[in-house]
């Protein structure tokens, strides 16, 4: 295989030769082409349940066709993480030539060894195969249940691929493995009775294994190869533009936004004009004979218990904020095509341990305008606040997956590089922040000095309970992203590439207008009642759309998909939590901040001489 020389410059060829070539290869998206009857590499990669995504197994775990030493692909951090585990196959195919029912091997297998076939041909087995980046699917076998008396249960295997690949120049478009007039070799219990190629003797079944390969012209370009991929169906198609569930939400951030500008301004003009009168007294005499939100300026802005705690949601909340933007920009850039497999996970990685630092910043700066003393216990719950919880679900979700054979098991080797990313990077990031933070923080603005002893708290009515406003606060933030939710969960949980990145940030930034709208008037309300604990409350009120979400996770898992058994379920509960931890971490920071502005601006208005 080669990289386009003759489409680079000639100075880059005379002065950097191979090593220029090299990088313009990986880096600059040269198109990487093939000459007439070079080898063009076929990888198996893995097997697994067709409804169970993320329970899947090597390929050569099944009793296949395979070489006498595999010979293992190098893979990126993406693609480990994506459970897979590329391995050169027998198959033996030339770019642009024919081949008819070659031979690839034959096997004898042992009974043992067909009932492993069959249990993995009922249980819906399919396989990927990889070929110049492409992924190739297929299933293993063939089942067929019909009749009711006599009921009749065939169970067959594919002995045949004809694979059908399209180039377009010296360059492959696509590829898809087809079985279509192949007759399946039937599997009976006990290595029963066989037909066509498989020979019977001792219990055991001979098999041969054979393929064609079939090459097409493409009018698609290289550049364009990816729309081929993603019109293909192998798996079941719910991804497209929903215009619907997009308009739906504007309409509900418009409603929002009317209401906490429209009629919570017109509260707040009728307020600022009954308290802005003429007043003999200073700021410690304004609660005299009043009520509402005003009577309560001397306690607004006590510090909440709990401070270190405090600072670090907000601080991981703001990373968590950082992250899911610069994810979804380096979408819109074309950096996560279907053809740069992992992509996505090498990334999120990486801008974990990079954004660390703002963590760290957030919290350390805020805690120190609130006066908290315990700045270094500070960092160090900030940096473990996320990262504990994600170690013990990784810890009992990769060792199932490591006692069922999984590859989504990883090597010893892919955890320690995450644990030294973030050792080596992302915790001394955390650190670095937080002195940064310290060091830069200055007083905490607050326009009306906090008395030494509280005020009473009113009985308030059950509609201003926290549990209340946990329900309205999350409830409207969840029915602004559900509909684009479920396809969020159909490419997570499923093996569909999301592209609709534009409509993504559309609904990501309805979600957190909507969550700061909420937020800003849940903590008027409850101003009102002359409630001065609003800081937990406000973070606590959006953040509780995490619960919302993962309730919805069990909505999908038992109505949404067919994923079943401990491996998957395991998988996917526990990763739910952690989605679900992150949603409230990142609005309960987006809600806080709104609320704390909000309630600065009000009582800043107030004429308090």
């Amino acid at each position: 295989m080669q990289c386009g020389i003759g489409h680079l410059p000639g100075g880059c060829k005379r002065t950097m030769g191979l090593h220029c070539v090299l990088i313009l290869c990986l880096f600059s998206g040269w198109v990487v082409g093939y000459k007439q009857g070079e080898n063009v590499t076929l990888y198996v990669n893995k097997v697994g349940p067709y409804h169970n995504p993320q329970e899947t197994y090597h390929y050569y775990t099944l009793p296949v066709c395979r070489p006498e030493k595999v010979h293992h692909k190098s893979l990126s951090l993406g693609e480990v993480l994506d459970g897979d585990r590329m391995a050169e196959s027998l198959y033996y195919i030339r770019f642009r030539e024919n081949v008819e029912k070659k031979t690839l091997c034959k096997l004898t297998l042992s009974e043992k060894q067909v009932d492993e076939l069959r249990e993995a041909i009922e249980e819906l087995f399919y396989f990927e195969f990889v070929l110049d980046d492409i992924p190739i699917w297929g299933f293993v076998g063939y089942i067929e249940e019909s009749g009711f008396l006599p009921h009749s249960h065939k169970v067959g295997l594919w002995t045949h691929l004809d694979f059908n690949i399209e180039y377009n120049g010296d360059s492959v478009i696509f590829a898809n493995v087809s079985v279509k007039d192949v007759k399946p070799v039937p599997l009976e219990e006990g290595a029963g009775a066989a037909v066509g190629v498989v020979g019977v003797g001792g219990g055991s079944l001979t098999v041969t294994h054979t393929y064609s390969v079939r090459w097409f012209e493409s009018p698609l370009p290289h550049a364009r190869r990816s729309e081929r991929l993603r019109d293909y169906s192998f798996f079941p198609k719910t991804l497209e533009i929903h215009w619907l569930s997009i308009i739906n939400s504007l309409v509900l951030v418009v409603l929002l936004l009317g209401f906490v500008i429209i009629i919570l301004m017109r509260v707040l003009k009728n307020d600022f004009a009954r308290y802005n009168v003429e007043e003999e007294g200073g700021c410690d005499d304004l609660d005299q004979g009043d009520n509402g939100w005003k009577i309560i300026h001397t306690d607004v802005f006590r510090f909440p218990p709990y401070k270190s705690l405090l600072c670090a949601v907000l601080g991981v909340g703001a990373q968590f904020l950082t992250l899911a933007t610069g994810i979804i920009f380096m979408a819109l850039l074309g950096m996560f095509n279907v053809h740069r497999h992992g992509a996505i996970n090498s990334a999120a990685i990486v801008l974990y341990a990079l954004t660390s630092c703002v963590s760290g910043y957030v919290s350390c700066s805020f805690y120190t305008q609130i006066n908290g003393q315990r700045w270094v216990w500070n960092i160090i719950l900030t940096s473990s606040l996320f990262s504990a919880p994600l170690f013990l679900t990784w810890s009992v979700v990769n060792s199932i997956h490591w006692w069922s054979g999984s590859t989504q098991a990883l090597p010893a080797t892919t955890v320690l590089l995450i644990l030294g990313a973030w050792v080596l990077v992302g915790f001394p990031l955390t650190v670095i922040g937080g002195i940064v933070g310290k060091n830069r923080a200055g007083s905490f603005q607050a326009p009306c000095r906090t008395r030494n002893i509280a005020r009473q708290i009113p009985t308030q009515p059950w509609y201003k309970h926290t549990a209340v406003h946990m329900a309205i606060g999350g409830f409207l933030p969840f029915s602004a992203i559900s509909v684009e939710l479920y396809y969020i969960f159909a490419t997570v949980w499923g093996r569909e590439h999301y592209t609709l990145y534009g409509i993504l940030l559309c609904v990501f930034a309805i979600l957190l207008s909507v969550g700061a709208c909420i937020s800003v008037a849940l903590t008027y309300f409850l101003l009102s009642g002359e409630d001065h604990r609003w800081w937990w409350r406000s973070v606590l009120s959006t953040g509780s759309t995490g619960l919302f979400i993962f309730v919805y996770s069990v909505f999908y898992y038992r109505n949404r998909s067919s994923m079943s058994g401990l491996v998957q379920s395991t998988e996917f509960f526990g990763y739910s939590l952690l989605t679900a931890m992150v949603f409230s971490l990142m609005l309960g920071s987006v809600s806080f901040w709104a609320s704390l502005a909000f309630i600065r601006y009000i009582y800043r208005s107030l004429k308090m001489d």
